[in-house]
Order: C-alpha cells, then sequence, then structure tokens
C-alpha cells in the first residue's frame, strides 16, 4: 500500500509539472491539482478513497470530445475529415469494437498503440480503468487491449485535445461493457456528438440508442454539452419530400424527450451522393456548410471548456462529500446502530426468557444464586468466570455488530443497483466507520470533523478563486486594456 501511495503521488507530482509547461501563463489547471490533494485528504480519513487513489485521476484533464452513434453513422469518416487525414477505418458494417483515444504527437507518422499505455497515464480520462475491467466485462477478466486503443497522428487539429471515437451502439459484441464505458467517457467528456444515420430513415428501429444517447442525458446538468447529428443527410436529397426524413428523426428525439437544442444535418462531400438538381445541392451545401461550422466553433471552445468543467468538478465533489455523502454515512450508522441494539435486545432478552422459564420448571435457583456469589466474591475463579462472561458478552456484541453491518450493506447494493463506483465508495467507508475498535455510540463518520469541514471549505474557496481566475482570462466585459489594470 505504501508503494502504491507512492506511485500515486508521483503521478499527480508529474502531472502537476505537465499542466503547469503546458499552460505557463495560467496556472489554474496545475493549482487545481493541489486543491484535488486537499479532496483526497478528506476522502482518506473518511475511507471513500484507498491510499493509491486519488479524485484527480477521475477527471480528464485534457480537452475531450467524445463521438458516439450507431456504427454507420458517419462518424469515422466525420473524424477523418475533421483530422484532415485518413486516421480512423470507415465501412457500412462495424469496423473496429474498440474504443479509440486520439491524441496529437509530433511525429510524422501515426501510430496506434495499446489500451495499457491509456490505462497508466492520469491525463486521459481511463487512467487505471483496468481495476474495473472485470466488471466490464461480460466474459470476465480481460486485457485492457481488448477494449481500448490510442492512436497519435501530427494533425494541428488535435493539438490541445483529445477525441474518443466509440464502437458502434447497435454492435451485439460487449455491448453491455460499451455501454458503461460510454457512460464513463459521458461523464468526463466537454464535448459529445452524437451522430445518427440518415440513410437509415426509420428511426423507431434505432430506439434503444435513442434511449441511451437522448433520453439517458436529459436529466444531466451537462446536458448542453451534447450535439446531435443526422450525418449523411445528402441521401435525401432524390427523397420526393426529403424533409420527411428530417421531421421523422426530429419526432423521435422529441418523443425521446429532446425537444430544445439544436439538431445538426451535415454529410462529408469527399464521399456524398451527387446531387444533380443545383438549387437543391446549393440549399443543402448551404445548410451542411452553417452547422459545420456552428459544430467547429463548439469543437475549438472545449479547452475553455474544460478548465471549467475541471473547476466545478472540484468545487462538486467537496459539496458531495459534505452536504450528501456524509450525511448517507451519518444515516447509514444510525440505522447500523440501531439494527444492532434491537438484535441484541431481542436476541438476550430471549435468552433471558428461556434461561427464566427452564429454571423455573428444574427449581434450579440455587445453581444461579451460587454463581452468582462466586461471581463476586474475588478470587481467582470468580476473575476466570468474569473474564469467560465478558468474552462472550464481547463475541456476542461485535458480532451483532458485524451481522448488521452486512445487513446495511446488502441494503445499499439493492438501493445503489448499477452504481457500482458510488458502491464501493460507501462501502469502504462504512466498514471503517463500523470497525471493532470504533465505539458504537459515535454519531460521525470516522474521519469527519472540524479539520475535514475546513479542507472542504479551502477546496470551496479555492473553487472560487479559480473561477475568478478563469474569468479574468477569457472576459473582459469593460473592455479596458488587462494590461494597464
Amino acid at each position: 500500500m505504501i508503494e502504491s501511495s507512492i506511485q500515486i503521488n508521483k503521478r499527480l507530482e508529474n502531472l502537476q509539472k505537465h499542466l503547469a509547461d503546458e499552460h505557463p501563463d495560467n496556472p489554474v489547471m496545475a493549482n487545481a491539482v493541489q486543491s484535488f490533494r486537499k479532496l483526497d485528504e478528506v476522502a482518506y480519513k473518511l475511507g471513500l478513497l484507498d491510499k493509491d487513489q486519488s479524485y484527480a485521476t477521475r477527471v480528464s484533464w485534457w480537452p475531450m470530445i467524445a463521438v458516439l452513434g450507431t456504427f454507420s453513422a458517419g462518424k469515422s469518416t466525420f473524424i477523418n475529415s475533421y483530422l484532415g487525414q485518413t486516421l480512423q477505418r470507415t465501412g457500412t458494417q462495424a469496423v473496429d469494437d474498440k474504443f479509440t483515444v486520439l491524441c496529437f504527437s509530433h511525429q510524422a507518422q501515426a501510430k496506434t498503440l495499446p489500451g495499457v499505455a491509456l490505462d497508466a497515464d492520469p491525463r486521459f480520462p481511463f487512467f487505471q480503468i483496468s481495476r474495473s475491467i472485470a466488471e466490464i466485462s461480460e466474459a470476465g477478466q480481460q486485457r485492457i487491449d481488448a477494449y481500448l486503443q490510442l492512436k497519435t497522428c501530427p494533425s494541428e487539429a488535435l493539438r490541445g485535445k483529445i477525441m474518443i471515437d466509440s464502437p458502434g451502439f447497435d454492435a451485439d459484441t460487449q455491448r453491455t461493457s460499451t455501454l458503461r464505458l460510454t457512460q464513463h467517457i459521458i461523464d468526463l467528456a466537454d464535448l459529445v456528438l452524437v451522430f445518427f444515420d440518415a440513410r437509415h430513415p426509420e428511426p423507431g428501429a434505432m430506439q434503444d440508442t435513442l434511449d441511451h444517447l437522448v433520453t439517458a442525458t436529459l436529466e444531466r446538468a451537462d446536458f448542453n454539452k451534447f450535439i446531435y447529428i443526422l450525418n449523411q443527410i445528402d441521401v435525401t436529397a432524390k427523397e420526393d419530400n426529403p424533409e420527411e426524413v428530417v421531421a421523422a428523426w426530429q419526432r423521435s428525439l422529441a418523443h425521446a424527450g429532446l425537444t430544445a437544442g439544436r439538431f445538426y444535418r451535415i454529410y462529408n462531400p469527399a464521399v456524398a451522393v451527387p446531387i444533380e438538381n443545383e438549387t437543391t445541392r446549393a440549399r443543402y451545401e448551404k445548410k451542411r456548410a452553417a452547422d459545420m461550422a456552428d459544430i467547429e466553433v463548439r469543437m475549438q471552445q472545449v479547452e475553455v471548456e474544460r478548465s471549467y468543467r475541471i473547476v466545478g468538478t472540484l468545487e462538486q465533489t467537496a459539496k458531495d462529500i459534505e452536504h450528501r455523502i456524509v450525511p448517507k454515512l451519518s444515516d447509514m450508522l444510525k440505522r447500523w446502530r440501531k439494527r444492532v441494539f434491537i438484535t441484541e435486545g431481542v436476541i438476550l432478552g430471549t435468552v433471558a426468557a428461556i434461561l427464566l422459564v427452564a429454571f423455573s420448571i428444574t427449581s434450579s435457583w440455587e445453581l444461579l444464586s451460587s454463581f452468582f456469589s462466586t461471581l463476586i466474591q474475588g478470587g481467582f475463579l470468580s476473575y476466570l468466570m468474569g473474564a469467560v462472561l465478558i468474552g462472550v458478552l464481547g463475541y456476542f456484541h461485535f458480532s451483532m455488530r458485524k451481522v448488521a453491518a452486512n445487513s446495511i450493506l446488502r441494503s445499499l447494493v439493492l438501493e445503489m443497483a448499477g452504481d457500482e463506483d458510488a458502491i464501493e465508495q460507501y462501502s469502504r467507508a462504512f466498514r471503517k466507520s463500523t470497525a471493532p475498535y470504533r465505539p458504537i455510540f459515535l454519531n460521525n463518520p470516522c474521519g469527519w470533523g472540524g479539520y475535514a469541514r475546513q479542507l472542504l471549505d479551502k477546496v470551496r474557496s479555492d473553487a472560487n478563486d479559480y473561477v475568478q481566475a478563469l474569468n479574468d482570462r477569457f472576459t473582459n466585459p469593460s473592455g479596458r486594456n488587462k494590461d494597464s489594470l
């Protein structure tokens, strides 16, 4: 454990140095690593994290664009066009069942690296994902390379950001695994491009995809980071009523709950179906150019959004610990104590009643009186009997504590079904708070007190300072020259 703690500290130091070197004129991101360390300290005391874990490794420190959709929606073609080179394989069938992280490189030749390159680097969104690979895979423990790969290329469009190309949602292989990893990516991304295929004019057949990529996102606080794109719209140019194809998709999206926001329509001119009618072609080209311009502007803004996202995550994590996690743990401890006392009372009361009935039936009151007389009269025998009695009662008490704790944890698993991270976090902290060495009458979770509150207050204060620093960097409402301020 000590070695693992040293390793995570070293990784965080390297991350902080990288961020400082990346933006020497903007220390916010490097300073944020230190604030995450304060969060870690609180989490270690509470038992929310192991010493080889950090909240800083649960965020993507590079601006991140996720590209999601069905396998035939033209995701890879869009990426290749954006990068200005053919990096991703394309086709009408599923051509890749891995998540591909795309990253800038100064080397002239593009390279493909195994998934372990992502698993070991805290700057990427899959740092230490191999810890969860057994839960992600339905087939059991699998190599990380079966799910992830890293591709590098010298495209300037990638400089300062990463993109993630996902396998199609409607691929049967490792489907549940794909959905879980996709949710992980969505949580971390600054921008999510969701592609649909205009060549399949029956959106009802894509209901499962709509459920996962539209309905499931509507309640998110970061809903505005999703962009919905109907790709390969050129195929509708020869339809008698091409507007009906778009209308059908809009109705399906509205049925899934999406009634606001932009719905973009694009195609790739290099592989487009020829549009012979000049008026129709001009209309399609104008619409595509306008929509592509909007999409590219959003993609260029991810670095700014990254900075605010990380600061927001910092502040939100501090709030969650104090206002959600600690109260939840306190409630679990309260229920645990109540369950222990009730169980002990019922069992001891039942045993006492049985003994009283037995002594009454057998008229053995003299034996009971002799036992207590020996116990209180002093001497070796009384001490031995007292030690045995205390040992039995102690074993009984701590057994009941453990039984009650396991019962609470089983309820937690049912209550938070599907949220493995939360279950692991609460379970670890709850077990620490119900450890045998802790008195049962303590109300606060282990590690929670004035010092922990002070650390969280400092983190929130840091986050406010970081937001102000970012505002000063990216905005200037007064219009005055910043050098003169």
